[in-house]
């Protein structure tokens, strides 16, 4: 092996150890001054600014009404005498519950007569009943622990409580993607060093990269903090994305470094130089292909894509900043492995790489990627909000009973008559009560609320029967009954408001297409729709945008390629082959996902972005290496063989490491986490597969040749 050069006599502190150093200050700057908790919004990642929003902020200001947590509290005979006691025990404790303002059971509401109790506190089954919570608005992550503290105390063997409920499910969500970022991001990091050691073989070289990394996801963490941009659920991944981009710097600089010290010896050269000056042109336009991905989703119009965006275009400069500033020390300190030689190409799985029958070898991947890509038909990027929990789990059971007692996701439809006239006559109340029966009746929708059932509540009252439906509303809208008729109606009784609450469980359709059902009741009952808004839309906007952001960045990505490509290979047939084959690793990651049937929500997403700027790197740095090498034939197979005999130890090499650091996420208990992790193992080998077989076969030949 090469003798590593001598540090002065007169210096004895290595200067890598202030890089390591800066690592350790970086994390801990992070750890100090950076928020690291998801924030999760019961407005399922919108901002006030966004247009997606702009009818739900203007529903709940025309009908004002407070998130509410339901609990489900079931028996074995809910006659039973201990059951009565247990639930009035359990509604005084959860009233003591600060940021709670309002506790409705059995137990202080008559809801086996009542047409509005009955549906919101008994459910069809009749195995169990409801606690509803009306919350201030407090923080999740501050209101859930103080009401799961009281269902701790008085749950027992005669008594399942299980909770739901916007506020429930989001903190839920926080509480999974935080410990999974700590828990599992820790361990990827563990074996993204153990198998840095196993390839490179040496110490050095393991720190070092482990610091560049680390440094670049401190220092883009921090930047995107003085930026504004919190953590959220698209961009909770962006210190993995930052270190696998990072981490794709490293590798073929470290590749080219242990080339240039194999072939040169001479003490005049330095080999980390000439590495630096040979890994950094195809870096750049590594680095400035990823950057345009990502700064295609600021045009985006939901708040999260565009925070995706700006983390990561933050952490891709950061990135090619960091692995050339932090990791060429290391590197000067340290030796070539034995293993590594000039020839290394000719040995190992190198030497299994196909370098004939080209047109065999294309069809057949092309064949393969075809089929692989049909199953984006069945794809969805609208999943349940159950698939964010496991199967079996306490926290989707519970979640499950409730959402099929009556529903778990909220719908709002504000309705009117068709003649601009008010709701308080005969003629709108029977039109309402034929719109109530209708939405009760789809197997979508659980509970319905609406100014019908509260008018028919209120007629109960003794001499209400005396009583018009205008004179009612007023009486319900005043101070002393809680202005509950505001809730339903506006104060001129001009629009009216149907609470929904849709079942997310067995669903066969897309959340859009059972709105655009509901809207048809609305009509078919002679009323006029005038806004729709709640979670449950919410939720089917947010499955469009990220569709949305998966075609616009994949199909910008592609198009920038195209001269990108150009650009560094020099060749039309080149590029027109890299392209194809990036069009690949998509296809390959959605079709899979859509052939098993597993949804692409918005925490694995990212997974694709990740995907393709591997891709991009290993094609950039195959296509820049066979340029320099090829001679008079622009389309010279043997340079691009030759390129691949170079370049396939870094690239299988970034490729194991990615999959085995990505791999342990499959262990987590949270579904999302798990579907991240193997949509970037799907990616990156196919990114690999396409690199070394298709591109060198492709570019370097006609089929025919």
């Amino acid at each position: 092996m090469t003798a590593p050069p001598r540090r002065p006599a007169g210096r004895r502190f290595p200067p890598e150890a202030l890089y390591v150093g800066l690592a350790v200050l970086s994390i801990l700057v992070v750890v100090r001054y950076v928020d690291l908790s998801p924030r999760v919004e019961s407005e399922f990642f919108f901002s006030e600014e966004d247009p997606q929003l702009q009818a739900s902020i203007e529903i709940d200001r025309r009908f004002p009404s407070p998130p509410q947590i339901i609990v489900r509290a079931q028996t074995p005979d809910l006659s039973d005498p201990a059951y009565e006691t247990a639930i009035r025990d359990l509604t005084a404790d959860f009233q003591e519950v600060p940021g709670l303002i309002g506790v409705y059971s059995t137990a202080n509401q008559d809801a086996f007569t009542s047409p509005l109790w009955s549906r919101l506190l008994l459910t069809p089954d009749g195995t169990a009943t409801n606690i509803v919570l009306s919350t201030d608005g407090t923080d999740p992550a501050v209101l859930v622990p103080r009401i799961e503290a009281v269902v701790a105390r008085h749950a027992g063997p005669d008594l399942d409580l299980r909770m739901s409920g916007v506020p429930y499910v989001v903190e839920q969500i926080r509480r999974s993607l935080f410990r999974d970022l700590l828990v599992f991001s820790s361990a990827a990091l563990v074996v993204f060093g153990l198998v840095i050691g196993v390839v490179y073989r040496r110490g050095r070289i393991v720190v070092g990269a482990l610091a560049a990394c680390l440094t670049a996801c401190a220092v883009t963490l921090s930047l995107a903090q003085l930026a504004g941009i919190a953590i959220g659920l698209l961009t909770a991944n962006i210190t993995t994305i930052v270190f696998v981009i990072t981490l794709s710097h490293v590798v073929f600089l470290t590749s080219n470094w242990q080339a240039t010290r194999s072939h040169d010896d001479s003490a005049s050269t330095d080999p980390v130089a000439r590495a630096m000056r040979l890994t950094i042109v195809p870096s750049f336009w590594c680095m400035f292909t990823t950057l345009c991905g990502f700064l295609s989703l600021l045009i985006a119009t939901a708040e999260p894509l565009r925070e995706l965006g700006m983390a990561g275009a933050i952490g891709t400069l950061t990135a090619l900043a960091v692995a050339y500033g932090v990791y060429p020390p290391f590197l000067r300190e340290s030796t070539v492995p034995s293993a590594v030689g000039a020839r290394a190409g000719d040995r190992g799985i190198g030497a299994l790489l196909p370098s004939t029958h080209a047109a065999r070898w294309l069809i057949g991947i092309g064949a393969v990627v075809a089929i692989t890509g049909l199953g984006m038909r069945w794809l969805t990027t609208d999943p349940s909000l159950l698939s964010y929990f496991a199967r079996g789990s306490d926290i989707r059971t519970g979640l499950e009973a409730i959402d099929r007692d009556g529903g778990s996701s909220s719908l709002n439809l504000v309705v009117r008559e068709t003649d601009d006239g008010l709701l308080d006559t005969d003629a709108a109340y029977d039109k309402m009560w034929a719109l109530q029966d209708t939405l009760e009746a789809d197997a979508s929708v659980g509970v319905v609320l609406s100014p019908a059932v509260l008018l028919a509540d209120a007629k109960r009252a003794p001499l209400a029967g005396f009583l018009d439906w205008s004179q009612l509303l007023r009486i319900l809208e005043s101070p002393r009954l809680g202005r509950v008729a505001l809730s339903f109606v506006t104060p001129d009784h001009s629009q009216g408001l149907f609470y929904l609450r849709m079942r997310e469980a067995g669903r066969d359709a897309s959340r859009a297409e059972t709105v655009e059902r509901m809207e048809r009741y609305v009509r078919d009952s002679d009323l006029d729709l005038v806004m729709v808004g709640g979670q449950y839309d919410l939720q089917a906007q947010l499955g469009r945008l990220i569709g949305w952001s998966l075609r616009n960045a994949i199909g910008g990505l592609l198009l920038l390629f195209i001269a990108v490509a150009f650009v560094v290979s020099r060749s039309s047939r080149a590029s027109a082959v890299m392209v194809a084959c990036l069009t690949a690793i998509p296809l390959v990651i959605l079709g899979t996902l859509g052939h098993f049937r597993v949804p692409l929500d918005m925490i694995a997403s990212p997974a694709v972005n990740v995907s393709l700027a591997m891709g991009v790197d290993s094609m950039i740095h195959l296509a820049v290496r066979a340029r320099r090498l090829r001679t008079d034939d622009a389309s010279s197979l043997a340079a691009w063989l030759e390129a691949r005999a170079q370049l396939w130890r870094p690239i299988l090499g970034a490729s194991f490491i990615i999959c085995a650091g990505f791999g342990i996420f499959s262990l987590s208990a949270f579904p999302p986490t798990q579907r991240f992790g193997l949509a970037v193992i799907l990616g990156t080998l196919t990114a690999a597969t396409v690199t070394l077989i298709a591109v060198p076969l492709g570019a370097g030949r006609r089929l025919g040749g």
